[in-house]
């Protein structure tokens, strides 16, 4: 019997609330993930990956703007050999940025570090990616060979857009499709702003945390469908990656509901777009083929 093909999670999360708090889960809404989550609990939870596939390989995504808490991050894709690579945290505006980064580089597991995240979905500021300041950081990240990945609200497209054309030769991707308003008036516009991210070649984008956009109690895969068939159209299958969102995909039915879901998408594609999605968008952003070589 051959050995089933590999699964790669572009995007999870794990925290520590004794080691480090995470305020976000105050919020209304969270109380169901309002604990710790560990990379051992992933593990039990994808017991039921896509296409009979195998989870060979993650990448566990900050959550708050902490060095430290990136840092940690680092250490445990240092240990754990499912961790194949991580996104962090560092002050992009900071004239130091390039000093913090090299630093989390050279620190345990610091070859894991392969791509920067903010939360510009909580920046009041329109031109936030386009401050002075950020783009100075920005080429930080870029000249070190790193990636940057996008979170976005639906309503933020514009300056995720000319970020895109302003640095061509920074591999961006977009997390949770840039959060389309799911049975939402407002789908039309994500839409449109969607299919004009997709123009520029180096832009890929997670197939991740659209169940947590629609209705967590009531979603259907009939609600999900066309926010697919327009990613699928925008930016083709070697230009999409499978995350989970894991555990904040709890609050909208779990790991195994989502993969099953995302499988039944995946129907109509062939066999090397299923791989694409699955698999081989996220190993070639993230270079995991590189993580058993890292230090």
């Amino acid at each position: 019997m051959s050995e089933p093909l590999p699964l790669v999670d572009a995007h999870h999360h794990v925290w520590d609330l004794d080691r480090r708090p995470q305020p976000w889960l105050d919020e209304p809404g969270h109380g169901p993930i309002r604990r710790s989550h560990g990379i051992d609990e992933l593990r039990r939870a994808a017991d039921r990956p896509p296409a009979g596939r195998r989870l060979t390989s993650t990448v566990v995504v900050q959550c708050v703007t902490s060095v430290a808490e990136t840092a940690e991050l680092l250490d445990l894709a240092a240990q754990d050999p499912l961790v194949g690579a991580v996104v962090g945290w560092a002050d992009l505006a900071s004239p130091a940025v390039g000093d913090v980064l090299d630093e989390l580089r050279s620190g345990p597991g610091g070859g894991h570090l392969r791509a920067l995240r903010h939360l510009v979905q909580g920046e009041s500021d329109p031109q936030w990616l386009q401050r002075p300041a950020v783009e100075r950081g920005l080429r930080a990240v870029q000249n070190r060979g790193l990636g940057y990945d996008v979170l976005i609200r639906s309503n933020q497209f514009e300056q995720a857009i000319r970020l895109a054309q302003r640095f061509p030769d920074l591999p961006l991707v977009l997390d949770h499709a840039g959060k389309p308003p799911i049975g939402q008036p407002a789908l039309p516009d994500w839409v449109r702003e969607v299919r004009a991210l997709a123009r520029y070649p180096q832009v890929r984008c997670k197939v991740s945390g659209l169940i947590t956009e629609a209705d967590h109690a009531r979603w259907t895969l009939d609600d999900i469908r066309p926010v697919w068939d327009t990613l699928l159209a925008a930016f083709g299958p070697e230009r999409l990656m499978f995350g989970s969102d894991w555990p904040v995909c709890v609050l909208a039915g779990g790991w195994a509901r989502w993969a099953a879901a995302v499988e039944q998408l995946l129907n109509d594609c062939s066999p090397h777009e299923r791989q694409a999605v699955l698999c081989d968008t996220a190993t070639a952003f993230y270079r995991l083929s590189d993580h058993e070589n890292d230090t």
